[in-house]
Formats: C-alpha cells, sequence, structure tokens
C-alpha cells in the first residue's frame, strides 16, 4: 500500500501556478524528499496534502483513503511556520497536545517523558518555551509531530533552526523512525540534507516536477555522464569530440561532462594513445551537482509573496 499517493495535483493562485500538474507515489516504510528552491511549490504541496488548501485538479489519497479526521489521527505534520505556545511549560504544552492527539494519562506521560530524553530536553520540562532556544523549540515542535505515533510523518524543512549536531540527531530519529515502519516524506531546499537519507526524491522547480525516482538510481544515471581525467600531455583535442558537452581543465586533471546517452568507454577508447592516462573514473555526482543541473542557476519568485500578489 502507498503511503501517499498524489495524482496530477494543481494549484493556482490568480494566473500563478503555486503547483502544476504533479504526480508521485511513496511506498509505506520509506523516507522521500520534496525538493526544490525556495518558492518551487514544496510547501504548497505539502499544504494540500494536510487539506489546509484544496486543490484546483487533481486528487490525493492517504494510505489508501481521501484525508477525513479517522486518517488525520494517523498523520503527523510539522509546519513551515512554528507555533507553541510561549508562556506555558514545555512539559503542560505536550501533555496538552498529547492529549489533543488523543494520548491520556499514564500512556501520554511514557511518551513526553521519552521524547524529552531522547532529545536531550529533560531538564527543560518545567521551564517556559520562551525560555528555549530556537534549536529547542524546533526539537519540541519534532515531539509534538510524532508523540502519537503517526503512520505518516510530513515535516516541512524539519532542519531549520538546528545546528550540526542536532540535525544528525535528527537524522538519526529518522531513520530509527523508518526502521520502524514509519514512512517520513520532508521538505528542504538544502541538497546535502537528504543524500544520507532518503529513499526517493522529487525535485520541484517553478512549480512543476523536474526529477522523481530512486536517489541511488537518479544519481549513478547521472554518473554515466561524468568522467574524471588524470592525464599527462595535450589534452585539449579532447574538447573536439562530438560526445563532449562540457569540460573543467585544472591541468593535469578534468571532469568531462559528457551529452546525454553518450559512452564513457567509446571516449576512453578515443584518449588511448595519445595521451598518458593516470587515472579514468566515471563519477556519481552528488545531489547538489544534479540540483544545479537542472534547476541551474535560475531564480524563482518567493511562494508566498507571489501568492500575496
Amino acid at each position: 500500500m502507498n503511503a501517499l499517493e498524489i495524482e496530477n495535483i494543481t494549484k493556482r493562485f490568480g494566473d500563478f501556478y503555486a503547483v502544476k500538474r504533479l504526480s508521485f507515489k511513496i511506498p509505506e516504510g520509506m523516507i522521500y524528499g520534496l525538493l526544490g528552491p525556495n518558492g518551487a511549490g514544496k510547501t504548497t504541496t505539502i499544504r494540500m496534502v494536510m487539506n489546509i488548501i484544496i486543490p484546483d485538479e487533481g486528487s490525493i489519497k492517504i494510505l489508501d483513503h481521501m484525508m477525513d479526521e479517522e486518517i488525520k489521527e494517523k498523520v503527523g505534520y510539522l509546519p513551515e511556520d512554528r507555533g507553541l505556545y510561549p508562556k506555558m511549560k514545555v512539559g503542560e504544552i505536550l501533555l496538552f497536545l498529547a492529549e489533543l492527539k488523543g494520548l491520556r494519562g499514564s500512556r501520554a506521560r511514557k511518551e513526553i517523558d521519552y521524547w524529552l530524553e531522547k532529545f536531550d530536553l529533560m531538564e527543560w520540562k518545567t521551564r517556559k518555551v520562551e525560555e528555549l532556544s530556537r534549536g529547542m523549540q524546533q526539537k519540541l515542535q519534532f515531539i509534538v509531530t510524532v508523540i502519537h505515533q503517526p503512520e505518516l510523518i510530513i515535516l516541512d524543512e524539519p532542519f531549520g533552526g538546528l545546528d550540526p549536531v542536532n540535525t544528525k540527531l535528527l537524522k538519526d530519529i529518522m531513520l530509527e523512525m523508518k526502521g520502524k515502519g514509519k514512512t517520513i516524506v520532508f521538505s528542504t531546499h538544502r541538497m546535502e540534507q537528504v543524500e544520507m537519507i532518503c529513499d526517493d526524491i522529487c525535485l520541484i522547480n517553478k512549480a512543476e516536477m523536474v526529477l522523481e525516482g530512486n536517489l541511488s538510481q537518479i544519481k549513478k544515471q547521472y554518473g554515466k555522464n561524468t568522467v574524471v581525467l588524470d592525464y599527462d600531455g595535450d589534452a585539449s583535442f579532447i574538447q573536439n569530440f562530438p560526445e563532449v558537452k562540457k569540460i573543467d581543465d585544472y591541468g593535469k586533471f578534468m571532469e568531462i561532462k559528457l551529452k546525454e546517452g553518450s559512452d564513457p568507454q567509446a571516449l576512453l577508447q578515443n584518449l588511448v594513445g595519445k595521451i598518458a592516462i593516470n587515472k579514468y573514473e566515471v563519477q556519481e555526482p552528488s545531489l547538489n551537482a544534479i540540483f544545479i543541473d537542472k534547476v541551474g542557476g535560475k531564480g524563482v519568485k518567493d511562494e508566498e509573496d507571489s501568492i500575496s500578489h
């Protein structure tokens, strides 16, 4: 069963497309990255999934059902705009929100203490929310999101405000929850947060999907087009080969970007005997390099500004 299934959803605000004909399916038990530049349409997509705004076209299913109150109880949602009562104490607000999500008595208190210990916040249990740092409040928001043990967890920019230590802690917890069968969908514009934890990704730019699929397979596919060459001799002739798209030459070392469909082995055969080859390697690119290749330096309008106008 798919944890989340999105079929051709579109959302317009006047003449502005926030999301345009977006489709993907997320099987249960995986971590899925919804990626893209600021303003690409990630938050609008998540708000449609959560039924906060209604798509103009298309359909959304969660755990094989349309969103209703019963399904909503099985979803944990961390919004982009955080909201905690600053004057309440940490333990009190967690108990209040846990009860709203159906937890009572000893079970609620057990879950609260478990998560406070896990995030090293137990000593702050009797302190007011406003006394917590931004990073601590972010961890508190995450606890609120998962305290009722939802099957589907949706996180909008979950690493905002976290230092490197707590970023790693949150990633480890997400992987642990995946190991328990939970499905996690999270949005980000920072590619380095994705590479170590995501199974599949969807890259959105200017309201439309530009790339989707298994992260490892995507990287292998793109890796076929990038060659690292360590050489001796004059290699300037390589730029004239028809399969070569771009060369970054650092002198005795170059990165060669091949045109789509080109065979790296055919290029190697053309080089043999013409220069001394010390190293020839097909390189797997970083997700950030793929992101730049697909999105480039093209700016995107800020989503919220576009909506407000």
